[in-house]
């Protein structure tokens, strides 16, 4: 990684930040808290089953289509468990946040004429529920979800298509993502910096990667004005 000599990154060579949005600049807490508690509850009470039933049977069903577009699909999981998603989501939509510094860094990038580009593994129903809850959607020029291609980030299609329809050149790229599998498959395409968050979901513990470098705050990587938020 090309460094300045303040130990940030040496801006002069990035002209596009591709941002994850889930754990990266939003908190994670909300989605694993969905996933793991919320969902699981509502399916018993839905369904009449016992709720530890509930939770070993979604467990299974999730961990068949890690990776997938369907595991992210608000249409799938719908259709698959006989329940809404998108209204189970809302009713703790309470629980989204950005990640602390990501209004800021998000603005700072602007004024410096960086293209920010969101690209989510998200279904857009989950995109607009966290644009709606916070304040990241002015501060983004393109936002693409995989579901626009049929693809997750994991696979190289989704890749071929960003560069396809967006104008940037991966040396002069940088990517934030909280997924080591998403980050290998940026890497595999060309993508030169790449950056993992060290604590994506702020109810649990660090969970630093052995492949790539790891922020905590965006201040480490760029200097910002927190009065922003």
């Amino acid at each position: 990684m090309i460094t300045a000599d303040n130990g940030k990154l040496d801006w002069q060579n990035i002209d596009t930040v591709l941002l994850d949005m889930d754990g990266t600049l939003l908190d994670l807490h909300f989605d694993s808290f969905f996933w793991l508690q919320h969902l699981p509850r509502r399916y018993s009470q839905l369904h009449d089953v016992p709720e530890d039933i509930a939770v070993a049977d979604l467990h299974q069903q999730l961990i068949a289509k890690r990776g997938s577009l369907d595991w992210y699909c608000t249409d799938y999981w719908s259709r698959q468990l006989n329940v809404n998603i998108v209204e189970l989501k809302r009713e703790i939509q309470h629980l989204i946040a950005e990640r602390p510094q990501t209004l800021a860094f998000l603005s700072e990038l602007g004024q410096m004429n960086k293209q920010r580009i969101l690209v989510t593994n998200a279904h857009p129903d989950g995109i607009a529920i966290k644009f709606a809850a916070t304040d990241i959607e002015p501060l983004l020029d393109t936002v693409i979800s995989s579901h626009d291609y049929g693809y997750p980030k994991e696979e190289q299609q989704f890749w071929q298509h960003l560069q396809y329809n967006i104008d940037f050149d991966p040396d002069r790229t940088l990517f934030i993502d909280d997924s080591e599998p998403v980050l290998n498959a940026a890497k595999q395409y060309g993508i030169r910096y790449l950056l993992t968050i060290e604590t994506p979901d702020s109810h649990q513990p660090p969970n630093p990667s052995d492949k790539y470098s790891a922020i905590r705050h965006f201040e480490q990587i760029l200097a910002i004005d927190n009065g922003y938020q």
